[in-house]
């Protein structure tokens, strides 16, 4: 029967919504906005963007000047008028805002992310509309703005799509090759080759990338946008030891991950086969992301797999990450340069390929008191480099701090003189990864007992 009530026949599928969203089509249409506060402009701006033939009445409203709107938005001071107001837009069909009034409000308006086609919209049903704000920001960050220019290129291509494949599955495939191309490619436009590569089904079988991306010292919070989006997009990740969980929770799920780590006599994978893997994924299709601690071009070995994957043919790209030594000055509360005490910083490996110190060490440089020298995988060496480089002249005063897992919640630090760090390094906890900073810069924490530093508190969140 017409108008008979039919239930459910089964239980929803979603979770009880406080409201539900709609995306409005308001082009050309009545939007009444009556009030002059700065929230009432803020609505006329949002309506106006929308393509509404916005009306405003900053002074006595009268029910006639909702005649033919198709929604409504008032800022109201006085409680009674506002309920009039809502009273009369409902007798007139006409959904309605009372702004800072949630109880008298038809609908709301949410925190707007802007991707013109694409619009996301984050409601807090008015409790908290900062928070839907922050919320904003957070996928702001994410979400490349080239986006745009796909969803573009999606509502000028979908007639010709329609029109060219008759077969719905084809019209899927089709689809499907454009949104793992708008991932993959999200910082460049759409080109109209791409349009003939997505319908012949080429795309399907794209060409792969390798994108070696800096992690970061292990806080994920350290991470760049751009090796966020990265992640977001790549469909196999391989990923050294020192790379946490936590940045490995920022890509996609589907993502399969693999381990190629390399730890100081332990199990290693050979640089060679790490080399052959990425190539061999890019040729077969995937969206490789080669995740490395700290920064890939500081003793990340970024050379080689650059140049194995240029080599091979196979599109290669770098995102820089936060390295250790940037990440252990800043959680110190220091500068790794001054004017009067350090003009240049130096980057230093303690471990050389045979797992000893290197021989081919520039001590001239070390024994510069004006540069600050960042010594990176330490453990076993530190004792021989501080000899080597008391011998060839560095003083013994100079200061030096070793930093054990920088940025993470187990980061600790000992402070001394050149001629204490090897002692005092001893006591940071065993099988963490360990700077030093060795250099004039550190002269405060120097001057301290010799002893563990607690993790700056102010600088823990």
């Amino acid at each position: 029967m017409s108008g008979e009530r039919v239930p459910l026949a089964t239980p929803p599928r979603i979770g009880a919504l406080p409201s539900l969203p709609l995306f409005h089509n308001l082009r050309d249409r009545k939007a009444l906005v009556v009030g002059g506060s700065e929230g009432a402009d803020w609505k006329a701006e949002l309506l106006a963007a929308a393509g509404s033939d916005v009306v405003r009445v900053a002074g006595q409203w009268h029910s006639d000047d909702l005649n033919g709107a198709a929604i409504a938005v008032a800022d109201l001071p006085d409680e009674a008028e506002a309920r009039r107001f809502a009273a009369a837009a409902r007798a007139a069909g006409v959904p309605v805002n009372l702004i800072d009034r949630t109880e008298l409000c038809d609908f709301q308006f949410g925190t707007i992310l802007n991707r013109d086609p694409v619009v996301l919209a984050i409601s807090t049903s008015g409790a908290a509309p900062m928070l839907g704000q922050s919320i904003r920001a957070r996928l702001e960050a994410v979400l490349p703005a080239g986006l745009a220019a796909w969803a573009r290129a999606a509502q000028e291509w979908r007639p010709r799509v329609k029109a060219l494949l008759a077969d719905a599955r084809d019209r899927k495939a089709f689809w499907r090759r454009f949104t793992d191309a708008a991932w993959a490619r999200a910082e460049e436009a759409p080109k109209e080759a791409d349009f003939a590569a997505f319908v012949e089904g080429e795309a399907g079988n794209p060409r792969g990338s390798v994108t070696l991306v800096g992690a970061g010292p292990g806080d994920p919070e350290l991470l760049t946008l751009k090796a966020v989006r990265a992640l977001q997009r790549a469909t196999t990740i391989l990923y050294d030891d020192l790379v946490g969980p936590g940045v490995l929770e920022l890509a996609r799920r589907e993502a399969k991950r693999i381990a190629v780590g390399k730890s100081g006599g332990g199990p290693s994978c050979r640089q060679s086969e790490i080399d052959a893997l990425l190539v061999d994924l890019a040729r077969a299709g995937e969206t490789v992301v080669r995740l490395k601690g700290g920064d890939p071009t500081i003793f990340g070995r970024a050379a080689e797999e650059l140049a194995a994957c240029r080599a091979a043919g196979v599109a290669v790209a770098m995102i820089p990450g936060i390295s250790a030594g940037q990440a252990a000055a800043a959680s110190l509360g220091l500068s790794l340069t001054e004017r009067q005490r350090a003009r240049r910083v130096q980057f230093v490996t303690g471990h050389g390929a045979d797992g000893r110190l290197p021989a081919d060490i520039d001590w001239g440089a070390i024994a510069d008191r004006k540069a600050t020298t960042l010594l990176y995988m330490p453990r076993a060496t530190l004792g021989a480099f501080v000899r080597k480089a008391l011998a060839k002249g560095l003083d013994p005063a100079t200061p030096a701090v070793a930093a054990a897992s920088v940025s993470l919640p187990g980061e600790a630090h000992a402070a001394g003189t050149l001629v204490e760090i090897e002692r005092l390094a001893a006591g940071l906890p065993l099988g963490a990864p360990v700077l030093i900073v060795i250099g004039w810069v550190a002269r405060d924490l120097a001057a301290q007992p010799a002893s563990l530093l607690p993790f700056p508190k102010a600088l823990a969140s």
